[in-house]
């Protein structure tokens, strides 16, 4: 099993949330796993929120296979952490942005965040892979916005049907195709 950082987004991951069945289900399979919780969600700054993802970075394993489960906020959080031409040494082997905003959201909470850095290079120095999802009818990020974004940075987009903003809201507690995407990056993301 990989060693898993999972990155909340805005207002962070509730007990429902997939990431916290995630890490649950992943913890109890043997694999090491890193929920931070970041300095307040529901106020982020893009400042210190780089600075505690890097020291998480730092305190990850270095054998072993590495993986990073970013949603909302954390994708936008990855691109700007990708951008920021980060130490070799923070390299992970596989990345999933899940339901980013749009780069185009006008949301004050999240200011900070944006413009949205499309980093091609960047985003390949910061990981072997990386893979974008979007749910149909999320109302923070169209699914063209999201395809637009996933062309940007030159990376495979899967849209889950009905999916939405893919939180707990749209009924993503349990998400058992997260958690085989976390084995094997060759499953398919499909709706719970």
């Amino acid at each position: 099993m990989p060693y898993v950082l999972l990155l909340h987004g805005l207002n962070g991951s509730g007990p429902t949330h997939w990431q916290n069945w995630l890490a649950g289900e992943l913890a109890h399979h043997g694999a090491q796993v890193d929920l931070p919780s970041f300095t307040e969600p529901d106020h982020p700054s893009l400042d210190v929120w780089l600075a505690e993802l890097r020291s998480h970075l730092m305190a990850a394993p270095t054998t072993g296979e590495r993986v990073v489960v970013a949603h909302s906020l954390g994708c936008l959080l990855w691109l700007h952490h990708a951008a920021s031409d980060p130490d070799p040494a923070l390299r992970f082997d596989r990345v999933l942005l899940v339901a980013p905003p749009s780069p185009t959201i006008d949301e004050p909470l999240i200011a900070s965040f944006i413009p949205v850095p499309a980093d091609v290079d960047g985003l390949r120095r910061a990981a072997g892979t990386t893979r974008l999802v979007a749910g149909e009818g999320d109302p923070y990020c169209t699914v063209a916005e999201a395809k637009l974004l996933a062309e940007s940075l030159r990376i495979e987009l899967d849209v889950v049907v009905g999916g939405g903003h893919l939180n707990v809201d749209a009924g993503y507690g349990p998400w058992s195709a997260v958690l085989k995407w976390v084995r094997s990056d060759r499953a398919p993301l499909t709706p719970r």
